[in-house]
């Protein structure tokens, strides 16, 4: 690997790997620093407590809308695929089995199959025209944020944020013409951050593969990132 395709490939992990970069992105802390019996949670929600419903999605919505977002680089696609999410979330609570993994890993397979049904569904239907639609709605993504995310956003003189939007927009245009079973694994370990054997679990692969997929996936996101410098210059 070239110095330029090792700096590209730091480049887009660091981008990827610092949910502080993107309006809907989130990782482990959201969710895991809740520890709640989801069991008897979901139970409640099987028995009509609507509380219990709302408590789960305002817990999960944002982890649930970052994965929609990063799949499909379109803010109200993505906004429309957590809807429908939910209804399938809610439509399969009893399928939810706490032996056999978690609930937000439950949740993220279950985002990730309908995702997948979704990319399927509309291959032949999706147009070609601008990648970067989503990062238009910025001021739309803001209520997502917390005190704390959007003091942090004022930081940067109007050079740097410039700086650092226009690497968002390139690591997002790269990572949308990257193949959809290396893009997911990428997305689940780099945005959600899932580890190896939950992204095993959410894809039904073998931890092996993730890795072989995770880093095929960082490799050819690099080379995009890299290409689209050359562009640039």
């Amino acid at each position: 690997m070239g110095t330029a395709t090792l700096e590209a490939t730091r480049a887009s992990q660091a981008t990827l790997a610092n949910p502080a970069n993107f309006a809907s992105g989130t990782g482990h802390t959201e969710v895991r620093a809740l520890e709640q019996d989801w069991t008897q949670i979901v139970r409640r929600c099987m028995n009509g407590d609507s509380g219990a419903w709302a408590e789960m999605v305002r817990t999960h919505q944002r982890r649930v809308y970052g994965l929609c977002y990063r799949f499909t680089g379109n803010a109200t696609d993505a906004e429309d695929l957590t809807q429908d999410v939910f209804l399938k979330i809610y439509s399969n609570l009893g399928s939810f089995d706490s032996t056999r993994g978690s609930l937000p890993v439950w949740i993220t397979t279950m985002t990730r199959n309908l995702l997948v049904d979704n990319f399927r569904r509309t291959r032949n239907q999706r147009a070609t025209g601008s990648l970067d639609e989503g990062w238009d709605q910025t001021e739309e993504l803001r209520p997502h944020l917390s005190v704390a995310d959007r003091l942090a956003d004022a930081g940067p003189s109007p050079h740097e944020s410039a700086a650092r939007q226009e690497l968002k927009n390139m690591v997002q245009k790269a990572l949308m013409k990257v193949s959809v079973e290396l893009r997911e694994a990428v997305i689940l370990r780099d945005l959600q951050d899932l580890d190896y054997k939950e992204i095993a679990q959410v894809l039904g692969i073998p931890e092996g593969t993730v890795k072989s997929r995770i880093s095929r996936g960082r490799a050819e996101l690099a080379r995009l990132l890299e290409r689209s410098k050359k562009e640039v210059m």
